[in-house]
């Protein structure tokens, strides 16, 4: 009966989408362009379906391929180049060498080490697995990283159980530490370009739809995205455990010995996790030094590409070639298997890769159709004139719509947008895109919000009230740090006129 009610529901959802892009279909003029209130209506429909899921996200992805030739937007042919793009190639090059990581165990190892390191007083073990899951979730999937800490996470909440005087500041401790993780992963995220989608969808739109402008290399973004994130990190820390769950500094805890035993367990360092470890090494040096670094005017510091005449050579090639290194190099621990096999590649999550193409599209729609220009004029009567106000706003409203919705589909909906605001409001479109871009991974109130937090709210240590109560103190301080840190460093890193 619950089954034939949800189905009944998803379609009542799939007739309020029709309805309403009926109703945005005769709001929006088409006067000037009139292919705009037929775009307007494809995007509500694809919105409404993602935010519900009438159907998997993946194939609402699809809707673009065959709704935009019915009514005349884009050809087939055009729509479905915007499935191929080369940032899609770089994150599933990003997923296999992270899927080579995670095969190994390396990454396991990395995390018990880091938080052996820091030490067994309850801040410190919040701080030690949030440091651990951030550094992982720069490389491999926030997902991957929740679900290596969180086992961990577990056996360190029941070896206190046993602890004297634990059950005192045990449940605030379980709390504490599995919010962390939840919340590092995201914050983790933003450091890199791989690190979460809503980076690479930004990085393609935003060289699509301004080709004149400077391209963003990884080393740029991450001398942005890394100093936010380590920002973040440690005044996140110290909002959870000073403030939001007060741990005591008493240092009763006997779980020292959990991590390391679980770190003999490991046994010694094996050939496959040091033959992953230096194809991922290999990739990451090869993304941070191939752009050129431009420090000021008269000092450049000059990437590989420029200096061996390899331009052509971008991101995704270097994911795709190091990754299939790992389809070459022999198992030790696996006879008769390589690092990586495809049995493996077939579990990455495929649907991600039709949601960035989808995401694309309607990019390429809002231009074509003339509904990017409707929605930019719109901008052109604000009469706001100071930009840190400008970029507060804009973290503000995706930071909370991100929390009903997938992060990726609302960087998809509103960086085209913006995009076409900035041109209005005559400021430069990264001051607008890339505050959006990263305040979309800043949504921790709800567990739809993100994979992370629904992952340990399942933990069963999580109530919903504590995940809404720290959340809207996280989000606050996202939009916040967001905001001043971007303000900082936009001119310095990007050479933005602020």
């Amino acid at each position: 009966m619950s089954k034939y009610r949800l189905f009944k529901n998803k379609w009542a959802y799939g007739v309020l989408a029709i309805l309403l892009a009926c109703l945005c279909y005769f709001f929006v003029p088409s006067d000037v362009y009139p292919q705009a209130p037929i775009m307007a209506a494809i995007v509500v429909i694809m919105a409404v379906f993602w935010i519900f899921e009438v159907v998997p996200i993946a194939i609402t992805s699809l809707f673009p391929i065959f709704l935009f030739p019915l009514f005349g937007i884009l050809d087939t042919k055009t729509t479905a180049l915007f499935f191929g793009k080369e940032i899609i190639f770089l994150f599933l090059g990003g997923l296999m060498l992270a899927q080579g990581i995670q095969n190994s165990n390396l990454h396991k190892r990395i995390a018990l080490h880091i938080v052996n390191i820091i030490g067994s007083k309850p801040a410190n073990l919040v701080l030690g697995f949030m440091i651990a899951t951030a550094g992982l979730s720069m490389w491999i999937s926030n997902t991957a990283s929740v679900m290596v800490m969180m086992p961990i996470g577990l056996s360190i909440i029941e070896e206190i159980k046993e602890a004297k005087d634990s059950k005192k500041f045990l449940s605030k401790f379980a709390v504490a530490l599995m919010l962390g993780i939840a919340y590092a992963a995201d914050i983790g995220g933003m450091a890199t370009l791989i690190g979460t989608p809503p980076n690479l969808v930004f990085m393609e739109m935003y060289h699509d739809l301004f080709p004149e402008l400077p391209k963003i290399g990884f080393a740029q973004w991450m001398m942005m995205g890394l100093p936010i994130s380590i920002t973040f990190l440690f005044t996140g820390w110290l909002l959870m455990t000073k403030v939001i769950f007060r741990m005591p500094k008493l240092n009763i805890f006997t779980s020292t010995h959990v991590i390391k035993d679980l770190l003999k367990g490991l046994g010694k360092l094996r050939r496959d996790e040091i033959f992953s470890g230096l194809v991922f090494l290999t990739a990451a040096i090869l993304w941070v030094t191939g752009s050129d670094i431009r420090l000021s005017d008269s000092f450049t510091i000059h990437g590989w590409r420029s200096a061996f005449g390899l331009e052509m050579v971008s991101d995704a090639s270097i994911a795709v070639a190091t990754s299939l290194l790992l389809f070459m190099i022999p198992s030790k621990d696996r006879p008769k298997e390589m690092l990586l096999t495809w049995s493996k590649v077939r579990q990455l999550p495929w649907g991600i890769l039709l949601l960035f193409g989808g995401g694309f599209a309607i990019a390429g729609g809002f231009n074509s159709s003339g509904l990017s220009n409707l929605i930019g004029n719109l901008f052109a009567h604000l009469d706001i004139d100071s930009p840190i106000i400008i970029i507060g706003v804009v973290c503000l409203v995706l930071t909370f719509l991100t929390e009903i919705t997938s992060n990726t589909a609302t960087t998809n909906l509103v960086l085209p947008i913006l995009a076409k605001a900035s041109a209005v409001l005559g400021l430069d479109p990264r001051l607008l895109m890339i505050p959006a871009t990263l305040s979309a991974s800043c949504a921790f109130m709800m567990p739809i919000a993100s994979p992370t937090q629904a992952i340990v709210f399942g933990s069963g240590h999580v109530k919903i009230k504590q995940m809404i109560r720290a959340g809207i103190l996280f989000n606050l301080l996202g939009i916040f740090i967001v905001t001043s840190v971007f303000y900082l460093l936009a001119k310095f890193v990007f050479g933005i006129p602020i």
